[in-house]
């Protein structure tokens, strides 16, 4: 028998059976390794969302609050005077509106519990409750709100025993008033700096309080609401019921500075002369003459009700014209407006959403009998809400601008245009309209100044209100 041609080798070695598996020992030890980065990524970016929801939390919330604090016109009484003590009582109402904007969020999808925001004034020597009576926090008074979880839930952190994180946001706003901003408030420069709110009716008025009038005065015998120097309030305070003393809950009627009839301002004869303040006018109410500013070509948010341009620039929002405090010959009056005086209250009935004259005509009202001031809706309220109800936001809420009238006031042109010298702006709310004599009857929320352009510097902070709120970096 022949060999066979091939031999097999039986010189085997024999196989390495302790390494058989190993591949899939490393690949189940990959697999958990990626696994883990899936686990702690997935969690990472929930953290990362619920701080970015936390931090718009805060920001919100302190923003909310500080709004409530400026349409309360504390800053309008520095040195917190009188017995009604509107610091105290605005930071309540502060605290109350931050919490209740706050607990409106999520944080991790989980809705913010009221125990879980802290609302403190930085700026007030009693920080949580707002109790002391500090000069800087009634000039520009800060609020800081911090939203906080300890609980935020996790999803495979817990692998590792790990069964909730902790996420937390602290946001600082602020209402500036720039009165007397170079000399008061929470960084002094010497220098005023300027504010430039937006949406402000072109009624530009002379400085020249009411409240603080003679039977009738031009610049010099008039008291004015601002220095024309450093902007501060020249009679400081907050009145109920419109007590005296104070500027802030002041009540008066705003008139065209037009002789009486139907025609335009721009008329032969017209105006009378320079805009006054008289102590009494129709049904003894002190009165406010004021002079239509130039308005642009177009407007943003006007009501289907209002007519002429005119009306379109009281009734909707002018974001175009910039009437920027202490900047000189910054304003624009502008006589040549056709029949300005009807469309002024025209323009303001539209606004309010009033069906006639008087209050009680659908508008919001304002209950000034008691500090804060109380915002009802109107049965006409455009949100719709219940009559009656308190608000914190109103159409009936407007600014105007203050040009300097000290004399030797500017030439106002009787039929074109003049520079005048915005020196401040008031915040009022309008309590009705009466068509028959053309005013408009409104109660100061705010005045701010910031002088006559010889010492206002810097960039003008801007806002819808004459009393802007920011979040700023407090230190």
């Amino acid at each position: 028998m022949k060999p066979p041609a091939i031999r097999g080798s039986w010189d085997l070695r024999p196989q390495r059976t302790s390494e058989s598996g190993v591949t899939m020992v490393l690949m189940a030890l990959a697999m958990v390794a990626i696994l883990a980065m899936a686990a702690l990524s997935i969690d990472v970016v929930t953290l990362y969302l619920a701080n970015a929801e936390s931090q718009r939390s805060a920001d919100t919330a302190a923003l909310a609050a500080a709004r409530v604090l400026s349409l309360t016109g504390m800053t309008g009484d520095p040195s917190n005077s009188g017995a009604i003590n509107p610091w105290q009582q605005a930071c309540a109402l502060a605290t109350s509106v931050a919490k209740a904007v706050a607990t409106q969020n999520t944080m991790g999808g989980i809705a913010l519990l009221p125990a879980q925001v802290t609302v403190t004034f930085p700026n007030n020597s009693d920080t949580q409750f707002c109790t002391a009576s500090d000069l800087p926090f009634g000039v520009n008074p800060l609020v800081t709100v911090k939203v906080q979880r300890t609980d935020l839930p996790t999803f495979f952190a817990r692998i590792w025993g790990r069964r909730g994180a902790s996420v937390s946001a602290t946001a600082t706003a602020e209402a500036f008033n720039s009165s007397n901003s170079g000399n008061v408030g929470n960084v002094s420069t010497a220098n005023i700096t300027p504010v430039q709110p937006r949406c402000v009716k072109p009624w530009i008025v002379p400085n020249q309080d009411p409240g603080n009038a003679p039977a009738s005065c031009t610049g010099g015998g008039c008291t004015p609401f601002v220095s024309n120097s450093d902007g501060s309030i020249s009679t400081p305070g907050i009145m109920v019921n419109n007590t005296p003393p104070g500027v802030i809950g002041r009540t008066f009627d705003l008139f065209p500075d037009c002789k009486p009839g139907s025609g335009p301002c721009a008329n032969s004869g017209n105006p009378v002369g320079p805009p006054q303040a008289n102590a009494s006018g129709p049904g003894g109410t002190p009165n406010l003459q004021y002079v239509p500013g130039q308005i642009p070509a177009s407007f943003t948010a006007v009501p289907s009700c209002a007519g002429s341009d005119f009306q379109e620039a009281v009734a909707g929002c002018d974001q175009t014209t910039q009437y920027q405090c202490g900047t000189n010959g910054e304003g624009t009056v502008d006589l040549g407006q056709n029949n300005v005086k009807s469309d002024s209250v025209l323009g303001a009935q539209c606004l309010i959403r009033a069906t006639g004259n008087g209050p009680g005509m659908g508008q919001d009202s304002l209950d000034p009998s008691s500090y804060p001031y109380k915002i009802r809706a109107g049965s006409a309220n455009p949100l719709g809400l219940s009559t009656g109800s308190v608000i914190t936001s109103s159409n009936s809420i407007v600014s105007f601008p203050i040009y300097d009238s000290a004399p030797p006031a500017p030439a106002i042109n009787g039929s074109g245009t003049s520079s005048v010298t915005i020196i401040g702006f008031l915040q009022v709310f309008i309590n009705s309209v009466d068509t028959g004599n053309n005013s408009v009857n409104v109660t100061v929320l705010n005045a701010a100044g910031c002088g006559n352009g010889t010492n206002s510097t810097g960039a003008a902070v801007s806002g819808t209100s004459p009393v802007p709120v920011r979040l700023i970096t407090y230190p």
